[in-house]
């Protein structure tokens, strides 16, 4: 080759690298706008799932603070269910005891039934009377199941709900 072909080369080469080196700071900032591209993308959605993160935060106390406070309001329910079923089972307890209490009189030694039991569930006058009349002819001195203590202890009663119901 010559020496003039040998310089022809050499610019010729000296011009393709030129190109290439331009070709490439091309690509190399196209590259670069691309990844700040993606990278703007990617802060934007870091924001975003910050963001949303924050909400959901957010909104998980407040259902822990509601469950909670469901929580808290169930169990005084049912503390208070429990004492209600307690003071049933008292009242139910003190209604057998005082419907089979039985007194002793101390002259006769017979058993005397507490009035108010020959007369519960009577809710008027009416039925009052008839309940009356009817322990009347039962218990009566006179009738072989009579008893004269028991008599007394039922006019008694009588009395005084005949003085509630007036």
């Amino acid at each position: 080759m010559s020496q003039s072909g040998a310089m022809a080369a050499q610019w010729l080469f000296h011009d393709t690298a030129e190109a290439e080196g331009e070709y490439q700071r091309q690509n190399l900032k196209e590259e670069k706008r691309r990844l700040a591209e993606e990278k703007r993308k990617f802060e934007k959605e870091m924001r975003d799932f910050r963001s949303k993160k924050q909400l959901e935060e957010k909104r998980l106390v407040q259902e822990r603070q509601l469950f909670e406070m469901k929580w808290k309001i169930l169990e005084e329910e049912l503390q208070k269910l429990a004492k209600d079923k307690q003071d049933m089972e008292i009242e139910k307890e003190q209604y057998y005891s005082q419907k089979n209490t039985e007194t002793y009189t101390q002259e006769t030694g017979k058993r005397i039934v507490r009035g108010e039991l020959f007369f519960s569930g009577v809710c008027n006058e009416r039925g009052l009377k008839k309940r009356y009349k009817d322990l009347i002819k039962i218990f009566h001195p006179d009738n072989a199941d009579g008893d004269n203590d028991t008599l007394l202890e039922i006019n008694r009663e009588y009395d005084n709900l005949r003085k509630v119901f007036e």
